[in-house]
C-alpha cells in the first residue's frame, strides 16, 4: 500500500481509517466530537514535526494540552506510522521511544511503557497490522511482531513473534494464525481457573477418607466463617 508522504496526507489517512474500520460511526461530523484518539493523533503529528525541528518544549506543551483534552498521553518524540486507529483512546499512553507501525489498532487503556530510567530505547516496537486489546500493557524494549494480537488487559514483557496471539499476566504466546476477531482469543485465566477447580474437586473426592484432611478442612471452614463476620 502506498502511504501519504506529507503531514496533511498522513492526517487525511488518520481520518479515513476510522471511516473504514469503525462500524459505530454514522457521520464524518462525529470524527471531530467523538474520537479523542483521533484528535490526539492529529496533535501528535504536528507536535512530532515540531519536536524533530528542535521546538521540543513547545511540542511537549502541545501534547500536554492534548492529554488534558483527550486523556491520551503521547510523547511527541515517539514514532507512529500510517493509518493507526486509536479507538476510544481514554487512558492510552505511548512513551518517548515507542515505535508504532502502519495499520495498527490500539484500544482504550493501552500503555506502551518503559521499564528503565536510562536514556535509551526503553519502550516497545509495534510492527505493522498489530491489534492491542483494551487495557493491555506492553512494557520495555520488546518487539511485537507484525499481524499479532494482544488480548485485553494482558501484560506483555517479552517479545511476541509475528502472526501470534499473546494473552495473560504475564502474557504468553499461545497460538499463531488467529483471525482478527478479538472475541475469539482464548481466556487462559479462565482455563487455569477451570483446571484448578477440577483438580480440587478430584482431590476432595478422595480426601474425605483421611481424618487429618477432615480436621484441617473444619479448621479452614471455621477461619472462613470468622472472616465473613469481620466488619470493614
Amino acid at each position: 500500500m502506498n502511504y501519504a508522504s506529507t503531514l496533511f496526507g498522513t492526517i487525511k489517512e488518520d481520518f479515513a481509517v476510522i471511516l473504514e474500520k469503525d462500524p459505530a460511526i454514522n457521520s464524518k461530523v462525529e470524527l471531530f466530537f467523538n474520537y479523542p484518539g483521533l484528535i490526539a493523533l492529529v496533535h501528535y503529528r504536528i507536535a512530532h514535526k515540531l519536536y524533530a525541528k528542535g521546538f521540543r518544549v513547545f511540542a511537549r506543551i502541545l501534547m500536554g494540552i492534548t492529554q488534558w483534552l483527550t486523556n491520551v498521553d503521547i510523547h511527541p518524540a515517539c514514532k507512529i506510522g500510517h493509518r493507526v486507529f486509536i479507538d476510544h483512546g481514554h487512558g492510552v499512553v505511548i512513551g518517548e521511544t515507542a515505535e508504532v507501525g502502519n495499520e495498527v489498532i490500539i484500544y482504550q487503556g493501552v500503555s506502551l511503557g518503559g521499564v528503565s530510567l536510562e536514556r535509551t530505547k526503553r519502550h516497545p516496537t509495534i510492527e505493522d497490522s498489530v491489534i492491542i486489546g483494551a487495557g493491555a500493557k506492553v512494557l520495555g524494549n520488546i518487539v511485537i511482531g507484525a499481524n499479532s494480537k494482544i488480548g485485553a488487559n494482558s501484560v506483555v514483557i517479552r517479545p511476541v513473534p509475528p502472526n501470534s496471539t499473546a494473552v495473560g499476566i504475564p502474557a504468553k504466546n499461545i497460538v499463531k494464525g488467529m483471525s482478527d476477531d478479538l472475541n475469539k482469543i482464548p481466556d487462559i485465566s479462565y482455563q487455569l481457573f477451570h483446571y484448578l477447580q477440577e483438580r480440587l474437586e478430584l482431590l476432595e473426592s478422595v480426601a474425605p477418607k483421611n481424618m487429618e484432611y477432615m480436621e484441617s478442612r473444619k479448621r479452614l471452614e471455621t477461619l472462613y466463617q470468622e472472616f465473613l463476620k469481620v466488619k470493614v
